[in-house]
């Protein structure tokens, strides 16, 4: 369940900051921010689950002002979606990581051309339960102890001796996940290796309850779903060899939180972005994605990043 669709109270605001932005460009004939009157048709997304929401927020606003055009989102994981995106049976894949050399090759095979968009950015964070109060700041040499392939640490005081005698229950993301990939590969060297005796899941959300109900649980998902859940989980500092480091919006955009800061992305097919209103969409997901992240408790692009994407949406809509 995409976490933006819980606050509704936040996409009402959001829906009158974009209409007040739009409003203060001028009259445009009554196009909007991206949006284009007259269009119709339907956009298929499907993909990580951590970029959905999102590709979510993005998509309801958007037919706010184009009611004829139908976006839908699903939820296959990054690898799934790039399976669907390969095959031709969706618009847009939704992606935690750039697309694998296997995925391109796919696609090459496929003679299917598309186009790269970076949308927001993520901390990935590593989380415990609330009555965990021994561990604050993990280093990256005890979380690779922990998930490497050939772990079989499965108590809290095998991570550090000063830990009490607790046992260690983990929770995390699923193969098909790009939040897999992505951790393994910053944890453990190589992405997909993993130690597979944990919970294992392509739904944040359940590694969010398996953490919040288990006193010796440790886990890990997107900050978003941190600020999401207040309360029921607690993000660690992580000491990537420069000190301890909380993620958030700052230590993301200044790179100090490492090494699992990441961006997001959405890919779309050159055939989709030929038809009218996928630009329509694209443009306006990028003209937006600033205040679609900060609502949706994503990291908001750098100012390099944003240039790079209004520039990459330019071209790709006016060729």
């Amino acid at each position: 369940m995409p976490r933006f669709k819980s606050g509704l109270v936040r996409m009402a605001a959001l829906s009158i900051v974009l209409a007040m932005g739009a409003a203060a460009c001028g009259d445009d004939g009554g196009t909007g921010s991206g949006g284009t009157s007259g269009l119709s048709g339907t956009i298929r997304i499907d993909g990580s689950s951590t970029v959905a929401p999102l590709s979510e927020s993005a998509a309801e606003l958007f037919q706010a002002e184009n009611p004829d055009v139908r976006v839908t989102v699903g939820t296959s994981g990054t690898g799934g979606g790039f399976q669907k995106f390969c095959n031709g049976e969706i618009d847009i894949a939704d992606a935690s990581r750039p697309i694998k050399q296997s995925e391109i090759d796919a696609c090459t095979a496929k003679a299917l051309k598309y186009d790269e968009l970076t949308v927001a950015n993520d901390g990935l964070s590593v989380v415990v339960n609330p009555s965990n109060t021994w561990a604050k700041c993990l280093t990256v040499e005890q979380l690779k102890a922990v998930w490497a392939p050939d772990s079989t640490v499965n108590n809290w005081n095998q991570v550090d001796p000063s830990f009490p005698n607790e046992k260690l229950e983990l929770f995390g993301a699923g193969t098909d996940s790009g939040t897999f990939d992505y951790f393994t590969e910053a944890i453990n060297g190589t992405a997909g290796a993993s130690r597979t005796d944990y919970n294992a899941t392509e739904d944040d959300n359940v590694t969010v309850n398996g953490v919040s109900g288990t006193k010796g649980g440790l886990g890990y998902l997107g900050l978003s779903y941190v600020e999401q859940n207040e309360g029921k989980i607690v993000a660690l500092e992580i000491n990537g060899g420069g000190g301890c480091v909380a993620p958030s919006t700052k230590t993301v955009q200044d790179t100090t939180y490492q090494p699992l800061g990441r961006p997001l992305f959405v890919y779309a097919t050159a055939a989709a972005i030929a038809r009218p209103e996928v630009q329509a969409f694209l443009k306006f997901y990028i003209d937006n994605a600033g205040e679609i992240a900060e609502q949706a408790l994503f990291v908001p692009m750098t100012p390099a990043e944003t240039a790079n994407s209004h520039a990459k949406i330019e071209a790709l809509t006016t060729s």
